[in-house]
């Protein structure tokens, strides 16, 4: 392409694990139609952009709580017609069409600015341990709201924990076990050493598992998107981890008259507050801890991990706005 820039090889300094929320596929006003996500996924992969001009090579993830949801609601209506879904393969089957919808989004973006460089997703899956203790505590709520007699029902025929959210209103839960390893980690290691951005570990990864027979299979579970980014960028010895989500920073006493933003903490202080139940479990929780393990095991002394909006990412990194955790 005459005129285009095309991206040099892999400076692993310049290398950036990315994971993005929600809010940066599917707007939180609106329904969530395949073209909506497209939309929102443009605008999304422009601001990627951003930081693709200044150099940096993305590694991306994503979560897929609501895409999950759409398909078990789906499952629920055709019942009487169709067979069910498992849920490891409802996770496969959104990080598959998802990772194309990001790919293809961030591909276009690109091509628009003379950025030349292979986006490839990868359908990821992750290994977690059989007897990781969230089996036998599922907490993690998925799908559509259901009423009292709903939930009764799923428990007697489908096996299905269920949680009493309040007013008349139950959710499935699941495990959420920690991620122990990524099974597709030497395709995606060999993608990134020669150049190209990756899209992959959608939602997670597809949770699985060795069982009795020591055999590798799909588990009915929901693997923390952020803790599997986590363990990405620390595999790929990647120096920056920026979780990308639908609040400019993490603070303390959030809610309150003396809530305070988070600019520059070290992962020490980070920690403080964590032990003091700073963090919501189900939102900010995950992220701090993750931002904390990665910057305490990266090998380089600067990594930093950055907490910040999607809308602001160029800004998260010129330390205008975000929370930056970092090692001292």
């Amino acid at each position: 392409m005459p005129g285009a820039y095309y991206i040099s090889m892999p400076d692993i300094r310049k290398r950036l694990v990315v994971a993005l929320g929600g809010n940066a596929i599917s707007a939180a006003d609106k329904q969530g139609t395949i073209d909506e996500q497209f939309a929102q996924v443009s605008e999304t992969a422009e601001v990627l952009c951003d930081a693709i001009e200044r150099g940096y090579q993305l590694i991306v993830t994503h979560g897929n709580g609501p895409q999950v949801g759409n398909i078990l609601r789906r499952v629920e209506l055709a019942r009487s017609e169709l067979y069910p879904i498992p849920l490891e393969v409802c996770v496969a089957d959104t990080q598959a069409g998802m990772g194309y919808m990001i790919a293809q989004c961030l591909s276009n973006a690109m091509n628009r600015r003379n950025l030349t460089c292979d986006v490839t997703a990868v359908v990821t899956t992750v290994m977690v341990d059989a007897d990781d203790p969230a089996f036998q505590d599922a907490n993690k709520a998925i799908g559509p709201g259901l009423t009292s007699a709903q939930a009764e029902s799923h428990r007697v025929r489908d096996g299905w924990q269920v949680r009493d959210e309040g007013g008349g209103r139950f959710r499935r839960v699941v495990p959420s076990p920690l991620p122990r390893k990524i099974i597709e980690m030497p395709a995606i290691e060999r993608l990134v050493d020669v150049g190209q951005i990756v899209v992959c570990c959608g939602g997670g990864g597809i949770p699985v598992a060795v069982d009795s027979l020591g055999r590798v299979r799909g588990v009915a579970a929901v693997i923390d998107k952020d803790r599997t980014t986590g363990l990405l960028a620390r595999h790929l010895h990647a120096p920056a981890l920026v979780i990308l989500t639908a609040v400019e920073y993490a603070c303390i006493n959030f809610g309150k008259p003396n809530e305070r933003r988070l600019e520059q903490i070290s992962a020490d202080e980070a920690e403080t507050h964590l032990k003091a139940g700073q963090f919501g479990a189900g939102s900010m929780r995950p992220k701090i801890e993750t931002a904390i393990d990665f910057v305490r095991c990266s090998p380089h002394q600067d990594a930093v991990a950055i907490i910040a909006h999607v809308n602001r990412f160029a800004d998260a990194l010129d330390g205008k706005c975000g929370t930056r955790i970092v090692r001292e």
